[in-house]
């Protein structure tokens, strides 16, 4: 590590008590430098906001898309940074993990077909961050254009995107995510059916109870049934006490 490097760091350790200023930020800024370096910079820029936009801009257009400027336009949430972002992604052949991470808060104004093509690639970090994408989307979306954009990621092999999945899911209560939910207590894995199952009860609607009633008397004798039989029990439960007046 160099002694300039040294000397950058801690100035930015002690931003507390002197602020950096944008300017200042942009005039150190080198491709030289470390690349953890060069993302602390970044993000520093990106938490400036509109003050750190224009020069974060400017780093832009002399070096070019770099890893730490993507996520800095992301973290700047600045509309011009925004459109600077999707138009990165209409450029390039391929999509861009980097620059679809830095879109996160603004998935709500992606096109469905740019969802249900990041959604489609058979990475799981791509996978992921469509979901993050699709969150800020969802509630402008029928249940049955969630359940497509949702569906074959309920039969991956990968717990983490089947789990992340139900999490998008439970927020709906209508039948038809309700039953889909439900399948996958049949047919995932264990991890994949408890989560399906613990989100049934969540959800507490007539449309959750009647899948997991269904699944009571479905699911063979084991863990599963235990839980289905659980989670219906608890759904009932609100309405048995105020029946009996406590």
């Amino acid at each position: 590590m160099s002694c300039h490097e040294d000397v950058l760091r801690e100035r930015l350790n002690n931003s507390r008590k002197a602020p950096l200023e944008p300017d200042w930020l942009g005039e150190v800024y080198s491709l030289s430098l470390s690349a953890d370096l060069r993302m602390a910079l970044g993000e520093r820029l990106g938490w400036l906001g509109d003050q750190g936009w224009p020069t974060l801009k400017q780093l832009i257009d002399q070096y070019g898309a770099q890893a730490e400027l993507i996520h800095a336009a992301g973290l700047s949430h600045q509309p011009q940074a925004r459109d600077w972002l999707i138009t990165q992604l209409e450029q390039d052949k391929e999509l861009d993990l980097g620059v679809l991470k830095a879109l996160t808060c603004w998935g709500a104004i992606l096109p469905t077909s740019l969802l249900h093509r990041v959604l489609s690639e058979p990475s799981q970090d791509m996978r992921l961050t469509g979901l993050a994408l699709l969150s800020f989307k969802a509630h402008q979306l029928s249940a049955k254009e969630l359940l497509e954009l949702s569906e074959a990621l309920l039969d991956d092999i990968r717990d983490p995107v089947v789990l992340a999945t139900i999490r998008l899911l439970q927020r709906r209560d209508e039948s038809s995510i309700s039953n889909r939910i439900a399948e996958v207590a049949h047919k995932g894995t264990e991890a994949a059916a408890n989560a399906a199952l613990l989100a049934l009860g969540c959800i507490g609607t007539a449309n959750s109870q009647a899948a997991l009633a269904k699944l009571n008397g479905t699911l063979p004798n084991g863990p599963r049934r235990e839980l289905a039989s659980k989670q219906l029990k608890q759904q009932y439960r609100p309405f048995q006490t105020s029946s009996n007046g406590e």
